[in-house]
């Protein structure tokens, strides 16, 4: 069903289906988390222009041009993969599960394989292991089906996530009640410090121009990326309730912020996956992108503002929404402000917003300055690592293995 236009002038399309009788019938799939999570996400039309899962053709022009073979801008192929067809044909109709509950029916177009070695390399410009995009890439099943698909059995989130999910068409529906004619994305894996409040609020000025702000009409939408978590990373609940926070205790007017989440599990592959945030955030209606220092980046393996500079090698027409590219910021003493390297000349006496010191900290249940990370967001992280993460708020080996479902597909 067509909805919007999305990405340069790409139609988002919602692929749902909300009855397949013959399903029972049907060869079935049973897939992990990161395809029911892609199956989601292309149904919705997130990854609009896709309808299903790129055949050989389309990997290729993906890999080596950036785009679709049509021409349409695309810089990280979606592939499916398997280690046996288990009789499955090019032209048959079969059933994808996940968990052994029914989700999604797909139209098979192509069977085929790839060099997965070749892929990582261009994606992400090395063929290091210890990358986490390559090491995901090589892992891959030595086989790929390439197909349309259709969701038939709609995801329930469960606490907190089903406060915060919203599909690209409701997105736009809820733009469209608060009067916002511009909405500004914030990329997000992280629970907020106060140099987070500052990229945001930078942003929303910008992105703001003229207009009145006794009746705003840019909002700032936190849209948090949702799906496989590292050993080490804040645990995903705490991320969601913890930038929800900001706005419920008033740093950030609940005027002009809002948060949801996209399921997608992070490739880590820096400038081209930039391109595919923007991408997302096109097809559910933002119309600026914040880009930090090493957005989307891992390790060494990309410069600072590499996905910054990406963009200049992009036509307006291929992409519609607006970067707001924003330097590294400080917390200044002297100053008594966040700053950046652009705003104040007081270089030996900032104070950088150390993640890994943070971290230290707050494992020590030790509750930073409130001119760090604000107060209320602490005391929240520490209640979510209670309630969701065992005692801890970032991920461990018990979180991993005991934490709650995301979603449940329910019975069919």
């Amino acid at each position: 069903m067509t909805q919007f236009i999305g990405h340069g002038r790409v139609e988002v399309v919602e692929r749902t289906l909300r009855d397949f009788s013959e399903f029972k019938e049907l060869n079935k799939i049973d897939v992990r988390r990161q395809l029911a999570h892609e199956i989601i996400g292309i149904a919705f039309g997130f990854f609009s222009p896709l309808k299903g899962f790129m055949t050989f053709n389309e990997v290729d022009s993906v890999v080596n041009d950036m785009r679709l073979p049509n021409g349409i801008l695309w810089p990280i192929p979606l592939v499916f993969d398997v280690n046996e067809t288990n009789g499955i044909k090019e032209g048959d109709v079969i059933g994808i599960t996940y968990m052994g509950k029914p989700l999604a029916i797909m139209h098979v177009k192509e069977i085929f394989t790839y060099d997965k070695a070749y892929m990582a390399e261009k994606v992400y410009k090395t063929r290091d292991i210890k990358h986490p995009g390559v090491k995901r890439t090589l892992n891959y099943a030595n086989k790929f089906i390439g197909g349309d698909i259709w969701l038939i059995k709609e995801p329930k989130f469960s606490h907190p996530y089903t406060d915060f999910w919203l599909t690209p068409r409701q997105h736009r529906e809820v733009f469209e009640r608060k009067g916002w004619k511009n909405i500004v994305a914030f990329q997000t894996r992280n629970v907020p410090h106060t140099g987070h409040e500052y990229l945001m609020k930078y942003a929303w000025f910008a992105a703001n121009g003229s207009e009145k702000v006794e009746e705003p009409k840019t909002g700032i939408l936190v849209n948090v990326v949702i799906g496989e978590k590292r050993i080490g990373d804040y645990i995903d609940e705490a991320i969601l309730l913890t930038h929800d926070a900001l706005s419920k205790y008033g740093y950030i007017s609940r005027r002009i912020h809002m948060l949801s989440f996209t399921l997608w599990d992070m490739r880590y592959a820096g400038p081209r996956e930039a391109v595919l945030h923007a991408i997302i955030r096109s097809n559910i209606g933002c119309t600026h992108h914040v880009f930090g220092r090493d957005h989307a980046g891992v390790g060494n393996y990309y410069s600072p503002y590499e996905a910054h500079k990406i963009f200049d090698m992009i036509d307006e027409k291929d992409l519609i929404i607006k970067p707001i590219f924003l330097r590294e910021n400080y917390y200044c003493p002297k100053c008594g402000s966040i700053e950046n390297e652009m705003l104040c000349d007081h270089k030996d006496e900032r104070q950088e917003f150390s993640g890994s010191l943070l971290r230290s900290v707050i494992l020590d249940e030790v509750k930073p300055t409130k001119m760090v990370m604000r107060p209320e967001v602490f005391d929240i992280l520490m209640k979510a690592a209670k309630e969701y993460g065992f005692g801890s708020p970032f991920v461990t080996e018990e979180y991993l293995e005991k934490r709650r479902k995301i979603f449940d597909l329910g019975d069919y």
